[in-house]
Formats: structure tokens, C-alpha cells, sequence
């Protein structure tokens, strides 16, 4: 399309959005939330086929001003938690939706490195795990109880710890971001090798369904966080790396903020997995099969339909407004 003709098609509502923004009254946030991503949608358009016009530059201060006032100048709401994970998280996650995706990928990638690895090198599994873990795994596999490393400690206090030291690895993965995501990538890549080697030791012992019913109990929630907390270090590293048409230290600025939401969006998905980890999963030996796949499926279906097919939904439902 010309640009003469995409201008045309959009300048009545260009017109109209500035009208609203011009405007003193406080306006509806699902409203300008709406326009967001209607612009988003425009801006996007032109950087693509027009990236040094100044209808670019416009679209961009559009944008910029109803981000501004979505999160600067509109009064806190009573229901503001609620509202957070039902539309503003999931409107993030859909803008760098990609971002998501590729974290996912990722870590899916050195999750299979590793059990190739440990299939293919005897002392992979000792080199990522540790001779300590290693030999108290077997010990406790000879004692017809793999999963007898989760029983240890008491169970408040395993909880507590759990989650401090899972919430730690995830704000780590997000704040090494601005290190242009080196660091970030580490953490997912050394993460996703464990997992696999973990796995891949447990399946070469022939315990490999037992360790599914005990580690994936909170595994479900705690790995997909950190993939969640990953995608989120990586939009930080891509707005300073990658500003775009902003400044690199405006563009900072939006990106950190935005991830910061997302890595907040985690934190109860890693309490919960804390809570599961250090009072369930020490009886996944003794309860029923049907219980543990309730979990294990339920936490899993959750959490991926909340971070990769609910915001398709509230876009799509914002569209329609």
C-alpha cells in the first residue's frame, strides 16, 4: 500500500485518537487500551514499509502519549490486581508474544541437549548434577524411593526456601537483561540442561515414570515461570539492543517497565509451585495416579493457557470493542 493511501484509510481515526487524548475527562482504561493496540498495530505497519516517514514518527507519539497516559495518568481502580493479570499482563504478553515463543523453543532445545548428553557421555549427568546428588539419588533408588530427596526438611521450611531460591533464579534471568541478554541466555541454557540430564538420569535407572509423578507435581508451574521470566530478560536486552524509532534510553525505560510486569505476573505461579514442592510432592509415591495427573496436568494447562492462548483472546476481545 502507498503511503498516501494508508494515511487516508487511518487519518479519521488518527484524528480521533488525538481527539481523546486532547481530551481533560478521564477516560475508560480497557478504551485506551484498545486504541493501544490499534495504534501499536498502525505503527508497526509503518515501520515496516515507510521507516523513515514522518507518519512514522507520528504514529509513534500516538503510541508513546497513550502509553503515557494508560500507565502515568489513570487513577488506581479498586479491582487493580485483578485487572492487572486479567488485561494488562496479558496484553504484554501478546505484544512480545514472539519473545515468548522463542523462550520457549529455547529452552525446549537445551532441554533435549541435555538428555542426549547425559544418553551419549557416562559423565554428563555428574559433571551437571554433582557427585553428591548423584550418589544420594542412587542410594535412594536402590532403597526403592527416588523421590526420597523431596521428603527431606520440614515442609513450611522447605517452601519458604524453595520459592526464595526459585523467585531469585527468575528475577536473575529478568535483571541480566540488561546485559544484553547474555547472562539471561545462560541461566535458560544451563536450566534447560539440567532438566534433560535430570530426566535423562532417572530414565536410564528405569525409575523414569516415577520421577514424572514427583518432579513435574510443581516442575509444571516452577519450569514455565522461569521460560516466563526468560522471554521477559530478553525484552529488555531487545530494547536497549533494538530501540527502534525511541531513544535507546526511552526505549530502556518502556522495555524494563513492561518486562518488570511480566516477571511480576510469575510470582504467584512460583508460590504456588513452592507450596506444591514442599508439601505435596514428598507424597507422590503414595498418592493415587489419577491425583498426581489432576496436578500435574492442571498446573501445566494453566499456566500455558494464561502466558500463550489467553491474551490471543483478550486482543481479540478488545478488537471487537
Amino acid at each position: 500500500m502507498k503511503e498516501v493511501a494508508f494515511i487516508k484509510q487511518n487519518k479519521s481515526k488518527w484524528l480521533e485518537f488525538e481527539q481523546l487524548l486532547a481530551s481533560d475527562h478521564p477516560q475508560n482504561p480497557d478504551e485506551m487500551a484498545n486504541l493501544y493496540i490499534h495504534l501499536l498495530n498502525d505503527l508497526s505497519f509503518a515501520q515496516t514499509y515507510y521507516p523513515k516517514s514522518r507518519t512514522t514518527d507520528y504514529l509513534n507519539f500516538l503510541v508513546s502519549q497513550i502509553y503515557r497516559k494508560i500507565y502515568k495518568t489513570k487513577r488506581l481502580e479498586r479491582n487493580r490486581l485483578w485487572k492487572f493479570f486479567k488485561t494488562d499482563v496479558p496484553l504484554l504478553i501478546h505484544k512480545y508474544r514472539k519473545t515468548m515463543w522463542f523462550a520457549f523453543v529455547m529452552f525446549l532445545f537445551f532441554t533435549i541437549l541435555g538428555a542426549v548428553s547425559a544418553k551419549y557421555d557416562d559423565t554428563f549427568v555428574r559433571l551437571i548434577l554433582g557427585d553428591g546428588y548423584v550418589n544420594m539419588t542412587l542410594e535412594n533408588i536402590e532403597k526403592g524411593d527416588p523421590m526420597a530427596v523431596y521428603k527431606s526438611g520440614g515442609r513450611m521450611g522447605s517452601f519458604i526456601g524453595i520459592t526464595v531460591n526459585n523467585i531469585y533464579v527468575a528475577l536473575r534471568a529478568f535483571i541480566f537483561g540488561v546485559l544484553a541478554g547474555v547472562p539471561t541466555f545462560y541461566i535458560a541454557m544451563s536450566n534447560g540442561i539440567m532438566i534433560g540430564a535430570f530426566q535423562y538420569f532417572f530414565y536410564e535407572h528405569d525409575v523414569f515414570a516415577e520421577s514424572l509423578q514427583g518432579i513435574w507435581l510443581h516442575g509444571a508451574m516452577e519450569i514455565f515461570s522461569i521460560i516466563v521470566a526468560t522471554a521477559a530478560g530478553f525484552v529488555v536486552a531487545a530494547s536497549i539492543l533494538f530501540p527502534g524509532t525511541y531513544s535507546r534510553f526511552t526505549s530502556f525505560q518502556k522495555g524494563f517497565k513492561e518486562s518488570l510486569y511480566i516477571i511480576l505476573s510469575t510470582m504467584p505461579f512460583f508460590v504456588a509451585a513452592g507450596f506444591i514442592e514442599g508439601f505435596v510432592t514428598r507424597l507422590s509415591g503414595s498418592m493415587p495416579l489419577s491425583v498426581n495427573l489432576v496436578i500435574i496436568l492442571g498446573s501445566f494447562s494453566f499456566i500455558f493457557f494464561y502466558y500463550m492462548v489467553y491474551p490471543f483472546m483478550v486482543v481479540k476481545k478488545s478488537e471487537k470493542q
